[in-house]
């Protein structure tokens, strides 16, 4: 029927925001309009403020610093890893401290898993607020019939094959 929006992000977002401002109005007025807050017209601290500076303040506020972290990695992986590597890797999934990188190949797949180490350490030193702690590449393979962490054993929709 009507399309489905995915809101998880945007009521994540409201919620930290509601609880760090706690529902309070960022400034009081009294009487005549006087704010509260000690702060006075030309007064120390209402210098314009840079845009940039603004922003990383707010991310930091909401908690937002991981998330943007996570997605300055994944798009800056074409210059990261470089050009030549970038036109055989994909990021797949990035999920609790694990980067999952899908190589076009199983030669791509082994040299990369050989470099893990070196590209590891320049992930913590470029992108240290990412908090990643493992890396690992895949080949391409066999379809996989495994959906989900859990799996039951035995042979599953293969068995009805013949």
């Amino acid at each position: 029927m009507g399309g489905s929006t995915d809101t998880g992000f945007a009521s994540n977002a409201y919620l930290r925001a509601k609880a760090h401002w706690k529902g309070l109005p960022l400034r009081k007025r009294v009487g005549s309009g006087n704010v509260v807050s000690g702060s006075v017209p030309f007064g120390r601290g209402r210098d314009p403020q840079p845009l940039g500076q603004i922003l990383t303040g707010t991310a930091q506020d909401l908690g937002w610093k991981l998330e943007l972290e996570q997605a300055r990695l994944i798009a800056e992986w074409p210059v990261f890893i470089g050009e030549s590597t970038a036109e055989h890797t994909e990021i797949t999934e990035l999920r609790d401290g694990t980067l999952v990188v899908q190589c076009d190949s199983t030669a791509w797949a082994t040299e990369l898993r050989r470099l893990r180490g070196e590209i590891l350490t320049r992930v913590l030193d470029e992108y240290p607020n990412a908090e990643i702690r493992e890396i690992k590449f895949l080949a391409p393979g066999a379809p996989s019939w495994r959906h989900g962490r859990r799996t039951v054993p035995g042979r599953g929709p293969r068995d009805t094959y013949g």
